[in-house]
């Protein structure tokens, strides 16, 4: 198999399993942060933007410590099966943390634009509040979750940091495609490396251009006649 080709499936696997990750809990944290008021919202919001700003090596770290077996919570999954540490679902887990803000704050930022006159008017209409939530403010926000969706995929796909920390670097198992660009460039094989930099890089170029597109959508047309 192509020295390119293990380590791009292995990346397209992970970024896939932590957007989904990403965007299941990133939609509920989004709406809840954007409806709901209660003591503690901008502490809450503050700490789950964190891995916006961390050192992705800090945040690995953490990880480390959290899912280790010397940790009460890493020995209780250890207990029950359940291997993150040096492992691609771990890889899925740092991937999913990192990329977790980038689907979140968009959501939120989407669910407040939705008016909250076009949710009461449903439930006049005899919808309740599940019905009111798919039926009409998740149409409504779809764009700006979809564009987060996609900022998060490409950063899981790039991601390195946190993932060197809790998954390491083994080849076929945890080596992503970031991780084996930086360990072609140490061992001297430029070509393998330039290829999977134009690789990743025409991802990101085509997700960025997606985004856009989403966003220029989304700008309100009023007064434009």
């Amino acid at each position: 198999m192509h020295p390119i080709l293990t380590p791009l499936l292995l990346s397209l696997k992970i970024a896939i399993c932590a957007t989904l990750i990403s965007l299941a809990c990133g939609v509920v944290t989004g709406y809840l942060l954007a409806r709901c008021r209660f003591p503690g919202r901008a502490l809450l919001d503050t700490l789950l933007t964190l891995p916006l700003v961390m050192p992705p090596t800090v945040l690995g770290y953490y990880l480390l410590v959290l899912f280790g077996r010397h940790s009460a919570f890493g020995g209780w999954l250890d207990a029950h099966g359940i291997h993150l540490v040096f492992t691609w679902q771990g890889a899925v887990v740092a991937a999913a943390v990192v990329a977790f803000p980038l689907i979140a704050k968009p959501a939120r930022a989407a669910f407040e634009q939705v008016d909250p006159q076009l949710e009461a008017a449903a439930r006049c209409l005899g919808l309740g509040h599940t019905a009111v939530f798919w039926r009409v403010t998740l149409p409504l926000a779809w764009r700006g979750i979809l564009a987060g969706t996609l900022l998060a995929f490409a950063r899981a796909l790039g991601e390195f940091g946190a993932t060197l920390m809790l998954a390491g670097s083994i080849p076929g198992k945890t080596q992503t495609l970031s991780i084996a660009i930086y360990e072609a460039v140490q061992a001297g094989r430029d070509s393998d490396a330039n290829g999977m930099v134009l690789l990743i890089s025409a991802v990101c170029i085509t997700v960025l251009l997606s985004v856009g597109t989403l966003a220029a959508g989304n700008i309100p047309r009023r007064g434009l006649r």
